[in-house]
C-alpha cells in the first residue's frame, strides 16, 4: 500500500516543468537593444575637447602661439598710436586753422603792409610770420624802390612766402605717414598672424590624429583673432588719415589766400611809392 502511494508521488515530483513561452517581436517592429552599460559603470567618458578652452578674446590671446601674440601686441600698439595721433593732430590743426583764418581777415581788410604788420606784430601763428617775412623783405629792398622794376621785389617776397608755406605744410603733415602705414600694412600683418596660427592648428591635428572640430576650432579661432586685430588697427587709421588729409589741404589753401593777400598789399605799396616818386618831392611832401 505504501509502495502504491509513493509511486504516484514520485511520479509527480519528477514531472517536467511547463516551458516558458517567449514572445517573439512582431514583424516590422525593431527589437530594442539593451544598453551597453548602466549608469554608474566604470566605462570612460568621451571628452568633447572644449572644456579646457577659454574662447573669450582674452583667453584666446593667452592661449595663442608666441608669434601670434607678438602680432596682436604690435597691432594693439599701432591702434594706441593711431588714437594718440588723432587727438594730438586734431588739436594742432584746429588751432592752426583758427589762427590762419584770423590772419586772413586782418590781411583782407588792411590797406597797406605796414598797417597789417602793426596789428599782427605780437600775434602767434603762421599768418603773423608771413606778414613779418614780407615786411622784412620789403625793408631789405627799400633802397631799390622807385629805382628799378618792382617785379624783382615782388618775386622775392613771393618766394619767401612760398618757402614758409611749404615748411608749414610739411610740419602740419607730420605723423600722417604713420597713419597711412598702419592703414595699409595692418591687415597684412594680421593675415600673417592668422596664417601662422592656422599652421599651428594643422600641426595639432597631425599630432592628435583627429579631425574632431572641437579639437581644431580653438586653434583656428585664435588665428582668426589676429586678423580681427589687424582690421581694428587699419580701419580707424584709414578713416583718420583721410579726414586729416582733407583738413591739411584746407589749411594750406587758407595759407595760400593769406600769402596772396600779402602779395597784393606789397604790390599796392610799391605802386604807391612809384607814383609818389614820379610826382616829385613836392607831391610827396604834400601827401
Amino acid at each position: 500500500m505504501f509502495a502504491s502511494l509513493a509511486f504516484p508521488l514520485a511520479a509527480q515530483d519528477v514531472a517536467p516543468a511547463p516551458a516558458i513561452e517567449t514572445t517573439a517581436p512582431a514583424p516590422g517592429i525593431p527589437a530594442v537593444a539593451e544598453p551597453a552599460a548602466v549608469a554608474g559603470s566604470d566605462l570612460p567618458m568621451v571628452e568633447t575637447g572644449l572644456a579646457g578652452h577659454d574662447l573669450s578674446p582674452w583667453g584666446m590671446f593667452m592661449a595663442a602661439d608666441y608669434v601670434v601674440k607678438s602680432v596682436m601686441v604690435g597691432l594693439l600698439t599701432a591702434s594706441i598710436v593711431t588714437l594718440i595721433i588723432w587727438v594730438a593732430k586734431s588739436l594742432q590743426l584746429s588751432g592752426a586753422r583758427r589762427r590762419a583764418y584770423k590772419a586772413l581777415r586782418e590781411v583782407l581788410k588792411a590797406e597797406s603792409l605796414d598797417s597789417v604788420a602793426a596789428v599782427m606784430a605780437n600775434r602767434p601763428g603762421l599768418g603773423a610770420m608771413l606778414v613779418k617775412a614780407a615786411a622784412e623783405e620789403v625793408e631789405m629792398s627799400s633802397d631799390l624802390i622807385g629805382r628799378v622794376d618792382p617785379t624783382g621785389i615782388k618775386e622775392r617776397v613771393s618766394s619767401r612766402l612760398n618757402r614758409i608755406e611749404v615748411a608749414a605744410g610739411r610740419k602740419i603733415s607730420q605723423s600722417l605717414g604713420i597713419l597711412a602705414s598702419v592703414g595699409s600694412v595692418g591687415p597684412f600683418v594680421g593675415l600673417f598672424g592668422t596664417v601662422w596660427g592656422i599652421m599651428n592648428a594643422f600641426v595639432g591635428i597631425a599630432e592628435t590624429q583627429t579631425t574632431n572640430l572641437a579639437v581644431v576650432a580653438p586653434g583656428i579661432a585664435e588665428a582668426l583673432l589676429a586678423t580681427a586685430f589687424g582690421l581694428v588697427a587699419a580701419i580707424p587709421a584709414v578713416v583718420i588719415y583721410n579726414a586729416f588729409a582733407r583738413s591739411v589741404t584746407g589749411y594750406r589753401q587758407v595759407l595760400a589766400d593769406v600769402s596772396a593777400g600779402i602779395e597784393r598789399l606789397v604790390s599796392r605799396d610799391l605802386d604807391r611809392s612809384a607814383l609818389a616818386i614820379a610826382r616829385g618831392p613836392t607831391a610827396l611832401a604834400a601827401e
